[in-house]
């Protein structure tokens, strides 16, 4: 037998030409229709035991809005709550949050991209598959690789497949005693996860004050693990915002030992165009497709983590039982990492197009701005903010790390305070405490202007002279504009003020925000309660009783 699933999008048309397909009769198209069952409760096709009896769509919001006016302008409610790019520059390090071009996004609402099945048949999807060639050619190109595989979601699973790979050729090299993988402490979290989820035992390699490598402990780590050293795990840029300077010698170091080198293309916003993966000897690398090339980040996806290898390790690609050749035989005999071929092949025309308008000289471009506009940033902070980590000439990649750890000794302020104050002066907060306990990460991207930049440094300057009150007694440490921050409009706009400070300082602290000014919506909450006592938005409970 054959089962098809149809949702109530399909029309009366599609479901003839369904009917034809299998010889049946079309003219009882509507009688049947007439005579199926309205709920699943009442379809024959669900056991009873399985089909809700329940009501749904019971929550008040389901049945408030009658009108597309009512509709959109609750829609708009919900989206002036949050804070985006339309709003702001997000300069949350190690993020990338850069610009997802309107001409880039067009093409995935055309129903050519957005209204194809994953396993609909090859003759069908002929042109997805070329786009899909064309982009898999050009991210091994910039990556300095061979092949590229676009089916991993996630820079994580990215992560995986990789090490999967390099596991599969150490087997086939009769190498399988090979299961230690070193990894950087500055390392991504996900680094060490990938590689307990690929079945490698995780050694750790400490890093010098810089943040750079200890290149004496790798290799201290590499010889004495010679016989059983799989991998190590190499982010670079490191994720402390810096240029490894040993980077080379690390991957040689690997190499001599018998061991391959994944390169994570986290940071690979400030690597494209100027150096590559492959360029510098690594053998697989994946790549943060909503990051670096242009996909919408966040949200819960969806994510793509192309994974980008040397010819050796091309055979372990993930296949996929709809990945076959001309003769029906496989690509590959990996298995796959995700339930559709392409994984998120939806979003890929995102990339595509992103590749595509800028070629390899934009692409080039973006980097070096990137990396100019972060050392833009890190020079107008560092006369009032400790950065913790640059190389030999005092630069940084990408992005850097200011330290927020003495203020609480000399004022009580902690990281979270100056978060939660960047919000009355309209930004998202930075990346906080990570990959250091309260520091902030800010990656400012290519995609902002020196005005922009300017505004953010401003606020942190701003702040920093918040503090230096606190410091000199001016403000109490019990009741100040940062540990009260943010201020809602509600709050500034009570008759009663009971604070030491001003209404104007606590919501208007510099000119800009008078022209522009982004409200929270929720004031200082205690986050570590929150996240132990959980509470739900919805009806009282006694309703459902």
């Amino acid at each position: 037998t054959v089962g098809i699933t149809l949702d109530e999008g399909i029309t009366r048309q599609e479901l003839a030409q369904l009917v034809e397909v299998f010889g049946g009769d079309v003219s009882a198209i509507d009688s049947v229709v007439a005579s199926s069952a309205s709920t699943a409760a009442e379809s024959a096709a669900i056991p009873a035991g399985l089909a809700r009896q329940s009501a749904i769509l019971t929550h008040p919001i389901f049945n408030r809005y009658h009108s597309e006016t009512e509709m959109l302008r609750y829609i708009t409610q919900l989206q002036n709550k949050d804070l985006s790019l339309a709003n702001a520059m997000i300069p949350l390090g190690s993020c990338t949050m850069k610009l997802n071009a309107t001409t880039e996004l067009i093409p995935i609402t055309w129903p050519e991209f957005s209204q194809i099945h994953p396993f609909a048949p090859r003759e069908q999807a002929q042109g997805y598959a070329h786009m899909i060639r064309d982009l898999e050619e050009d991210l091994a190109a910039i990556t300095g690789m061979d092949a590229t595989t676009v089916q991993p979601n996630s820079g994580a699973q990215g992560e995986y497949a990789g090490l999967r790979a390099i596991r599969a050729y150490q087997s086939s090299q009769g190498q399988s005693q090979r299961n230690i993988c070193l990894v950087p402490e500055s390392a991504h979290g996900t680094n060490p996860a990938s590689a307990v989820m690929a079945g490698l035992k995780v050694v750790i390699v400490k890093c010098d004050p810089k943040g750079n490598l200890d290149l004496v402990d790798l290799e201290s780590k590499a010889k004495k693990h010679a016989n059983e050293l799989s991998a190590v795990m190499i982010t670079y840029p490191s994720t402390f915002g810096v240029f490894e300077e040993g980077v080379l010698e690390a991957i040689e170091i690997v190499h001599q030992n018998g061991g391959q080198v994944y390169m994570d293309g986290a940071n690979m916003n400030a690597q494209v165009g100027l150096t590559s993966p492959g360029h510098m000897g690594a053998d697989v690398c994946h790549l943060n497709n909503h990051k670096t090339l242009a996909i919408p980040h966040g949200g819960g996806g969806p994510g793509v983590g192309p994974i980008c290898v040397k010819k050796h390790l091309t055979p372990f690609l993930p296949g996929h039982p709809e990945l076959v050749n001309a003769d029906g035989t496989p690509k590959s005999t990996m298995g796959p990492v995700s339930a559709a071929p392409y994984g998120s092949a939806g979003v890929l025309p995102v990339t595509w197009s992103y590749v595509k308008l800028l070629g390899g000289r934009g692409m080039t471009q973006v980097s070096k701005t990137a990396i100019l506009n972060a050392n833009y940033m890190a020079n107008r902070l560092r006369d009032h903010y400790s950065i913790l980590f640059t190389n030999q000439k005092g630069m940084c990649a990408h992005e850097f790390i200011l330290d927020m750890r003495p203020f609480g000794k000399t004022a009580g302020v902690q990281v979270i305070d100056i978060a939660k104050r960047l919000q009355d002066y309209g930004f998202h907060p930075p990346t906080m405490s990570w990959p250091v306990p309260n520091t902030i990460m800010i990656e400012p991207t290519e995609s902002e202007s020196k005005e922009e930049l300017d505004k953010f440094c401003d606020a942190l300057i701003s702040i920093r002279e918040e503090i230096r009150e606190i410091e000199e007694g001016k403000q109490s440490h019990e009741d100040n504009i940062l540990v009260n921050a943010p201020h809602t409009i509600s709050r500034v706009s009570a008759e009663e003020w009971t604070h030491p400070y001003s209404r104007q300082r606590a919501a208007y602290p510099l000119p800009y925000l008078r022209l522009r000014k982004f409200w929270p919506s929720v004031g200082r909450v205690d986050d570590a309660f929150g996240d132990r006592n959980l509470m739900c938005s919805c009806p009282p409970i006694d309703t459902y009783q």
